[in-house]
């Protein structure tokens, strides 16, 4: 039988981008930036595209966070 192999992008939130202080345990920030500033930045272009999965389910792919880091890191 053939091994399946695990998914991948993962899907994210929000939260788990930029961290969740209230959450138990807190959810540290990937980047550390306000909601605000992330939103800004999505309507900018300068962040990636949201992916709506529901009515108040907003996603991003995981291997689009990790370019925009690689793309920060790099400058």
């Amino acid at each position: 039988m053939e091994k399946i192999q695990p998914l991948n992008p993962q899907l994210l939130r929000l939260k788990h981008i930029i961290g969740d202080n209230k959450s138990t345990p807190p959810i540290l920030p990937i980047l550390p930036i306000s909601k605000s500033s992330w939103w800004a930045g999505v309507k900018e272009g300068k962040y990636p595209k949201p992916i709506k999965i529901g009515n108040n389910i907003t996603v991003w792919r995981s291997d689009e966070i990790q370019a925009l880091i690689s793309k920060i890191c790099n400058r």
